[in-house]
């Protein structure tokens, strides 16, 4: 299979990643902004795999360049045909709502729904029938989960990713792409650690990104523009 997953370079993404170049037969295009993360995923990679097919790609997934820099990429590296793509990139910002600026909740529109809106947009007519789009938002988005103060601006861009995946699977079906949203509780992931010092996820991030990556592969197969919550707590 053909994968792309954004935000490749830590976390679940990360994790996810290393799942799925356990078979050689797959390519793995995984994108993130910082060279150095990626450079340690693919020597990871082919530790555990020698014959994996994992590339690493720098790319700003708000203002990079799609019709001059990504799109002739993968038409390069992997012809153009994708099978599955999962939107897993983001930032989050713990701040107190009245301390929050319009530049806060710029950052989150942007690195929560703009980016994944920028990369269906360009990759969807490259996307084989029968493909995947998975998106991954958080339990923050999920209507009637509890909420956390200071996540005003994360949680509120986290629930419209989850209403954006019920549109794309109406807006893409003569396309024959099916398209489903994880809203993911806690890992123990970089985000978290920073976001939440102290608080320890009874999920470590390689569990989650084995769940996510396995549920890439074949989730369409049971479900189609569905919010799933992944959480034993709450966050």
């Amino acid at each position: 299979m053909n994968i792309i997953i954004t935000g490749a370079s830590s976390g679940i993404g990360f994790e996810a990643a290393l799942e799925w170049i356990k078979d050689s037969e797959n390519k793995v295009v995984a994108i993130a902004r910082n060279i150095d993360k990626l450079k340690r995923l693919h020597q990871i990679a082919k530790e555990l795999n020698p014959e994996c097919n994992l590339i690493p790609v720098q790319f700003d997934i708000v203002s990079g360049d799609y019709e001059q820099g990504l799109i002739p990429f993968l038409n390069q590296k992997i012809e153009g045909k994708i099978d599955v793509l999962v939107n897993n990139a983001g930032e989050l910002i713990n701040k107190p709502f009245l301390e929050q600026t319009d530049e806060d909740w710029y950052q989150m529109f942007d690195s929560n729904i703009l980016g994944h809106v920028h990369m269906v947009r360009y990759l969807a007519p490259y996307m084989n029938e029968g493909s995947h789009i998975l998106n991954i938002s958080s339990m923050g988005g999920f209507q009637g989960s509890d909420k956390f103060a200071g996540l005003s601006s994360y949680s509120a861009m986290k629930a419209a990713l989850c209403n954006f995946t019920e549109l794309l699977a109406v807006e893409l079906q003569h396309l024959k792409i099916s398209a489903n949203c994880l809203a993911l509780g806690s890992a123990q992931t970089e985000m978290l650690e920073r976001s939440m010092p102290g608080y320890e996820s009874p999920i470590m991030a390689f569990e989650m990104g084995k769940y996510v990556a396995d549920f890439a592969l074949t989730g369409h197969n049971f479900f189609n523009g569905k919010i799933l919550p992944v959480a034993l707590l709450k966050p």
